[in-house]
């Protein structure tokens, strides 16, 4: 078995309040992974080419205000 097949299993033994618990946690747990991967891409300079895309679009009158 694998750790993923234990971990699901583990999760499915959750009573209601430790699922709701579980959630919250996993949320903000979850949320502090992504902030620290967008603020990696954007040190290592993974979203460079993206941000000049979108400047030069701006600068081109090719975008909107939504």
């Amino acid at each position: 078995m694998t750790k993923l097949e234990k971990l699901e299993r583990e999760v499915q033994r959750l009573s209601r309040a430790e699922m709701a618990a579980f959630r919250v946690w996993f949320r903000k747990y979850d949320s502090d992974e992504w902030d620290r991967q967008i603020e990696e891409d954007i040190q290592t300079g993974k979203l460079d080419s993206l941000a000049e895309e979108a400047v030069s679009a701006h600068r081109a009158a090719r975008t909107r205000e939504i």
